[in-house]
């Protein structure tokens, strides 16, 4: 799942600035369809739903680095190991 979510980015990262407002409407409106339809009962698809959002965030986050000239490469850096710290007791 990690790897589609970073192919997905990778592919958002290569497209223009118009390209990328284009696409974040064009999901903005898929959404709000979306949402409608489950209102009304027509769909229960929640799953879709919740990709739609991360789509729609992940062109917004691109969009603004775009904005601000911060530079991402495509290779996906590992994340940090996170450590385990012992609780210490307070008396």
């Amino acid at each position: 799942m990690a790897q589609r979510a970073q192919s997905l980015a990778d592919k958002v990262r290569n497209l223009t600035p118009a390209e990328l407002h284009a696409r974040e409407s064009e999901q903005s409106e898929q959404l709000f369809k979306l949402k409608f339809q489950l209102k009304m009962g027509q769909s229960e698809s929640l799953k879709k739903l919740r990709e739609m959002r991360k789509e729609i965030a992940r062109i917004k986050t691109v969009a603004r680095e775009k904005e601000l000239g911060i530079a991402r490469t495509a290779v996906a850096e590992a994340p940090a190991k996170k450590t385990s710290r012992k609780k210490t007791e307070k008396k």
